[in-house]
């Protein structure tokens, strides 16, 4: 007997549980997809974060090709020297 009278009482957090389900199914669909919706793509949105290291990455990347070719275009041949002069 003291089982059933024990199953009865119901905890707090099952009654604010019910509390919120019942709130949940009075929205409107349109609402409810709206909702996930939004909840979705913000979920899968690129952030600013990221945007700006990919930005980064090829900027670091234009300035190493152009030192690359800068410095070994520019220490190779002196002006001033004719290669028949002996």
């Amino acid at each position: 007997m003291g089982r059933k009278d024990a199953s009865t009482t119901k905890l707090p957090v099952d009654q604010y549980r019910k509390q919120i389900g019942k709130q949940d199914y009075k929205k409107t669909k349109p609402i409810l997809r709206a909702t996930k919706l939004k909840a979705e793509a913000k979920r899968t949105a690129i952030g600013i974060k990221e945007v700006g290291l990919v930005l980064a990455a090829i900027l670091a990347l234009l300035l190493a090709f152009y030192a690359f070719f800068y410095l070994r275009l520019s220490t190779g041949v002196d002006p001033d020297l004719d290669p028949n002069e002996d």
